[in-house]
């Protein structure tokens, strides 16, 4: 606030000089009373006769009533003189006194503005400085990433949002040794977000208009938010809550400028409409094909029954395996919304969502899921899909939870862990897959107008990220978040031989960090050391114990 700005000698010589300047006006109003009691007293006194030049003695002590004549003739002159010189006088002090008020009003403009009005002075301009705060915080909001995008240079100029439930915060850290979720979360945390969520359900369960039997909100209802903070701008937050149907939500923005939460909006989201083609691309791993088709079927079709499924197969070896395992799923489940598209050529993954993407011909704007065979999803990460992504406005970079090894995560267990049982979240069995922008929903209206993949790009990786850059470079919104239910499956994986440098660097690079946590692979790179550490340490028990 302005009066916080007050520091430094800069502020306290402006102090001086307001204050002496009010002084000064002060002497001068005083000096002009003064005056104007003197000449009244002046005016009001009967002049004494020596007062008054020779020539107004009357030559012989003479009492005519010419003498008179001229004697009152003499006084009103006299008179007419004072009130001219009084008048004269005065219209000069009115002048001054206007000109000083001028200046040292035009003095505590500028100081306002500039935020150092001194102390004591700030008591007649308090709903000026409202109308300051007001505007200060539309201008934070209007900075503010909120409602448009912002031109980025590359994919590291953007801040990342927190996701957080009731209990956790899902966070981005740097580092192998980071926890993926902050659980318990800070007090200071915990507050702030606690605030906002309170916020949200007293604005929910206000007074209500139009709907009089609507029903009240509760912290159970509350589904998910998303939060990040911009050092210069402020706080946002984001607040998902179960609506009144299945698929219905209510979703509530707020900004804190570093002050006071403000409300951006406060809209009804309906869900039941908006259908989700997941495109997937793939080239043979038909046993991997298979676990993703049972999660689609587990996800998509028993509990969500609004996505449709297009998948871009590259040649022609295990293609009716394919078919075979699309088709069973179907007569199964009675579920039509399969789109199988062969492409006889080299597998490109850009190329596969490429062709996936336009080969909708349907009238209306669908949102896109584009997808690996290889990822494990769940019903909460559809919702979330559905309410970040908006046409014309934003799209949906989710943070994906990439699994270990779980033979190594799980090398005490016999038989291994479901795959539903595996998709936890926690510092032993996975990381979050930041460095990977593959996973995204947006609209084929905002796909199409950013002109989608690189088609000359073959192969594994890269793609996606030209792809984000376009949008950081637009200006539609990316929300960036880690995602509580999109998890990567791990796989071996194999870099080929025919990969240019770069990209097999980079295949090299996820291939380490996929393996198992920093400090489980510490303990497989000194599995020589402990073990005769622990030797020794069984030498010298037995040495104590014969003494």
């Amino acid at each position: 606030m302005p009066r916080e700005a007050v520091t430094g000698p800069s502020s306290t010589m402006l102090h001086r000089w307001l204050l002496s300047l009010v002084a000064r006006v002060g002497v001068l109003a005083l000096v002009l009373c003064c005056c104007l009691s003197a000449l009244y007293l002046l005016s009001c006194k009967a002049p004494s006769v020596h007062s008054y030049p020779p020539a107004l003695v009357w030559v012989g002590g003479a009492t005519s009533k010419e003498g008179y004549l001229a004697l009152l003739q003499e006084r009103e002159d006299t008179h007419r003189h004072y009130i001219n010189s009084l008048g004269k006088q005065i219209a000069q002090l009115k002048e001054a006194l206007q000109a000083r008020t001028q200046q040292l009003q035009e003095s505590l403009d500028k100081a306002k503005a500039k935020g150092v009005l001194p102390l004591g002075l700030e008591g007649s301009h308090k709903p000026q400085t409202h109308i300051d705060l007001q505007d200060f915080f539309k201008a934070q909001l209007n900075r503010a990433e909120i409602q448009s995008g912002e031109n980025l240079p590359s994919e590291y100029a953007v801040v990342p949002f927190d996701s957080f439930t009731l209990r956790r915060v899902y966070q981005l850290e740097t580092g192998l040794t980071r926890h993926p979720e902050e659980r318990p979360v800070r007090k200071d945390r915990r507050d702030e977000l606690t605030g906002t969520l309170e916020t949200a359900l007293q604005i929910l369960n206000g007074p209500r208009r139009h709907k009089q039997h609507q029903r009240s909100y509760s912290p159970s209802d509350f589904i998910e938010g998303l939060t990040r903070t911009e050092r210069d701008k402020g706080t946002v937050y984001e607040l998902m809550f179960k609506g009144e149907g299945p698929r219905d939500f209510r979703q509530l923005m707020f900004f804190r400028p570093f002050g006071p939460v403000v409300r951006v909006k406060n809209e009804r989201v309906d869900t039941r409409h908006m259908l989700i083609n997941i495109v997937v691309p793939l080239s043979q791993r038909t046993d991997t094909f298979r676990l993703f088709m049972d999660n689609f079927r587990e996800v998509c079709i028993n509990q969500d029954r609004k996505t449709h499924l297009t998948v871009v197969y590259f040649g022609r070896e295990q293609i009716d395996e394919v078919k075979a395992i699309m088709d069973h799923t179907s007569r199964k489940t009675q579920f039509r919304n399969f789109t199988l598209i062969q492409l006889n050529e080299e597998f490109s993954r850009g190329r596969g969502l490429e062709v996936g993407a336009r080969a909708w011909r349907r009238s209306h704007n669908v949102l896109f899921f584009f997808c690996d065979v290889d990822i494990h999803f769940t019903l909460d990460f559809l919702t979330s899909c559905r309410l970040n992504a908006e046409p014309g406005k934003k799209v949906f970079y989710p943070v994906l939870f990439s699994q270990y090894n779980p033979s190594l995560v799980y090398s005490n267990q016999s038989p291994l862990p479901s795959i539903q049982q595996q998709a936890v979240i926690k510092k032993d069995a996975g990381f979050w897959r930041d460095f990977g922008f593959g996973m995204t929903c947006q609209y084929r209206s905002d796909f199409i107008n950013i002109g989608g993949f690189d088609r000359n790009t073959k192969g594994w990786g890269l793609e996606d990220v030209h792809l984000y850059r376009k949008y950081l470079h637009s200006k539609l919104m990316v929300i960036r978040s880690p995602s509580r239910g999109l998890f990567h499956l791990w796989h071996e994986k194999q870099c080929a031989d025919e990969l240019p440098p770069d990209k097999y660097k980079m295949c090299m690079q996820t291939k380490a960090m996929s393996e198992a946590s920093h400090g489980h692979l510490g303990e497989l790179f000194f599995t020589h050391e402990i073990q005769e550490h622990l030797q020794r340490q069984k030498l010298l028990n037995d040495s104590i114990h014969l003494r």
